[in-house]
């Protein structure tokens, strides 16, 4: 016999998210999926000498000249800043780097793009790690950085098969949240855990970057924010972080990351990551970034393949343990768990793997330092879908997804039925005299009627409901 659960959740659905929906670009001539564009960057050798030496640690930009080379475009832009970038990876042999494009010359964009990040990946013998996270994003309607794979040469020297990751600034927010983009956007440094740490907003400066409105530079709508989901009673709690986050886009976020082994986030690492407050309702937004250390990469000694996805997080991270305390939130958030280990439990990513690799299979064979930092070799990439290298990478990527939907399945917890916590704001339930015009994901994509997904249902008298039905 079927029961039927029937919860409208808190707060009228936003329709700012579906009428001024968050956008997926298209990949552009910056971002070729099927081919590798050449990218080269010429500059002096003293500065290319300073770059690699003394300011390694720097972030100065020195002035070089940028080079893109493909079957479709060719185009060169001179005076662009460019430096090393990242945090530990600046001491490896093959270094990630970041090239500036409106450094030295205001407005200078390339195909939109004001920066670019090149990413060595130099932890992952595959090369594939950061691509399929981001895929996993991009395929679940959340919101991500595109990518694609190029091949990179400084002063004429080939430096091997690069990531080229989209910089996450003001121009990501401007193509992804359409006439709702000059809202304060924060990068999340080590440490951002989202405690409360007083009212200081110098306080704040160093873990919570702001990268937008610099000039105003006010922190005090995401210090309100901390501090009250610090503060805030358990009965309050839902109508405060209904009104002021998306909670939903995180909850499923929050599956990806964990089930993906991304333990240098915020769940695990609180690391590596943006939030972006959206004007229009004043809602903050997580996004991803910085995806390397996924699918089986470790340096804890932690099974991260098997760990209990209901209490993978670490301790203190009162946005999860805050959101997870309501049987509502966690029943959606295992929801969404299921539905992902569902969505990976079929060959499709494995071919796309596969043909990844297969682009940069040769590129690769000439990569001089894709073997400097950890020894790897051409029979290790090759190797590296199906079986682990040792050391960090303790397990192959197949491996790990077939343990992580394995055990992941096991792990699904559903705690029978409970209506929204947020009791103030109910919409009506369903009158049977309404028509149905609509039905939709929480992503705002039209769908059918499904069993254990919180789904969204419209009206022919314009109403919006949010339903979870289970079976």
């Amino acid at each position: 016999m079927l029961r039927l659960f029937i919860t409208a959740l808190a707060c009228l659905i936003s329709l700012s998210l579906f009428g001024q929906s968050i956008v997926h670009p298209l990949n552009n001539d910056a971002f070729l999926q099927n081919e590798l564009a050449e990218i080269h960057i010429s500059l002096s050798e003293n500065d290319l000498n300073v770059l690699l030496g003394d300011s390694l640690y720097s972030n100065y930009h020195f002035p070089a000249t940028f080079y893109y080379y493909s079957s479709s475009h060719n185009e060169s832009i001179q005076n662009i800043g460019f430096r090393v970038r990242g945090n530990t990876s600046r001491d490896a042999y093959k270094k990630s780097f970041k090239i500036s494009f409106n450094e030295y010359t205001q407005g200078e964009k390339f195909k939109g793009l004001e920066k670019m990040n090149l990413i060595g990946q130099h932890n992952d013998p595959s090369l594939l790690r950061s691509w399929m996270s981001l895929t996993m994003l991009t395929d679940n309607n959340l919101i991500s950085p595109r990518s694609s794979y190029i091949k990179f040469y400084i002063n004429g020297q080939y430096k091997g098969i690069y990531l080229n990751i989209e910089h996450i600034d003001d121009e990501f927010v401007q193509s992804r949240f359409i006439n709702d983009d000059y809202g304060n956007l924060y990068k999340c440094n080590w440490g951002a855990d989202l405690n409360y740490i007083g009212f200081n907003q110098s306080d704040y400066h160093d873990i919570y970057e702001l990268k937008t409105n610099e000039v105003t530079n006010d922190y005090s709508d995401l210090i309100q924010f901390i501090q009250t989901l610090n503060s805030i009673s358990y009965e309050d709690f839902p109508c405060f972080i209904e009104e002021h986050f998306e909670v939903e886009m995180y909850l499923k976020t929050l599956a990806i990351e964990m089930i993906i082994g991304h333990w240098d986030g915020y769940a695990y690492n609180k690391n590596n990551y943006y939030l972006y407050q959206r004007p229009s309702n004043s809602k903050f937004v997580f996004i991803e970034y910085d995806m390397d250390n996924t699918f089986g990469i470790d340096w804890f000694d932690i099974d991260w393949a098997n760990r209990d996805l209901n209490s993978w997080h670490n301790n203190d991270r009162p946005l999860i343990e805050r959101l997870l305390s309501y049987p509502f939130y966690k029943n959606m958030f295992n929801n969404y768990l299921n539905q992902i280990l569902n969505e990976l439990n079929t060959s499709e990513w494995y071919s796309s793997l596969y043909q990844k690799q297969d682009l940069i299979s040769n590129a690769l064979q000439s990569d001089l330092y894709y073997s400097m930092d950890y020894g790897f070799q051409y029979y290790d990439f090759l190797d590296a879908i199906d079986n682990s290298y040792g050391e960090h990478v303790v397990k192959g990527l197949a491996e790990y997804v077939d343990e992580r939907i394995n055990s992941g399945f096991n792990q699904i917890q559903i705690i029978g039925e409970h209506s929204h916590p947020c009791v103030n704001s109910l919409n009506e339930l369903v009158n049977p005299e309404k028509e149905l015009v609509s039905i939709l994901d929480v992503t705002g994509r039209e769908t059918i009627f499904q069993f254990n997904v919180p789904l969204i249902y419209l009206f022919s008298d314009g109403s919006v409901e949010k339903k979870f039905i289970i079976e």
